[in-house]
């Protein structure tokens, strides 16, 4: 992996698709499935543990990413309702490390610096209170920033996420302070996750790792409601590299420029 960003060629073309993507039109909403972070640890010997570790740092640096082109919304599925029949010692070591990654975001200059909004969307009462706690403190300390939003999906999932809202559509019904009748496209997705503030927007773009060719119930309203392009790619999700992203972003300019 090394060897390759030391390659001249390899900058060279990653050059190339930056400049192509700043030229094209906007990719405002990214979501990605991170997927391969076990998979890879067991095929490199290591423990699995250590590949979601390595997967985190692929996050922060995709993260950055985005900032250079100019992506509004990046959100990442980094624990699905499904997650949790995982043992408790893997759960726990998850739950830890995405604990320290938000207590790094609070506390990251360049997240203030650029003004990145963090949010965690799904049943987040389903996780510890611990994590529950450092989530909020972080969402806290960032809620006044606009120039990017950093979407984290934890205990998410997308059909529990409509459920979720047509109850909270029910309850405004029930109480009168909406009309049924008033019920449209724009209304739902205001009540999609997270309800108590600016709603995820829909996806441009997204994307999965690790040779998987499904979405996974992720982001069902935002991705399939509209002409959302998908990218799959071959590379477990610690080893997924900023040409694979660009790639990504230009196939979905270029579907774009051929509706």
């Amino acid at each position: 992996m090394s060897q390759i960003f030391r390659n001249p060629v390899y900058l060279l073309y990653e050059k190339l698709l930056k400049a192509q993507i700043l030229a094209g039109s906007a990719v405002e909403h990214i979501a990605i499935i991170q997927d391969g972070n076990r998979r890879y640890a067991r095929q490199k010997g290591l423990a699995k543990t250590l590949g979601h570790s390595l997967g985190a740092e692929t996050s922060e640096r995709v993260s950055d990413w985005c900032l250079e082109v100019g992506v509004r919304h990046l959100t990442l599925y980094a624990f699905s309702t499904e997650n949790f029949s995982r043992e408790d010692s893997e759960k726990r070591y998850i739950f830890d490390l995405i604990k320290k990654k938000f207590n790094e975001l609070r506390n990251s200059k360049k997240i203030h610096f650029n003004r990145v909004r963090v949010r965690a969307i799904g049943r987040l009462e389903m996780l510890p209170d611990d994590l529950q706690e450092e989530i909020r403190l972080t969402e806290e300390a960032t809620k006044d920033y606009k120039k990017m939003y950093l979407n984290v999906a934890l205990a998410y999932g997308g059909q529990r996420e409509l459920v979720d809202a047509a109850r909270s559509l029910a309850r405004l019904v029930e109480e009168g302070r909406i009309r049924a009748k008033d019920l449209d496209e724009t209304i739902i997705a205001q009540h999609l996750y997270p309800q108590d503030g600016i709603s995820v927007p829909k996806v441009d773009l997204i994307i999965r790792t690790a040779g998987d060719f499904r979405t996974s119930n992720f982001l069902p309203w935002q991705a399939n409601g509209n002409e959302c392009a998908a990218y799959f790619c071959a590379p477990f999700w610690p080893e997924f590299r900023k040409i694979d992203f660009l790639r990504a972003i230009r196939t979905a300019q270029t579907r774009a420029s051929c509706q």
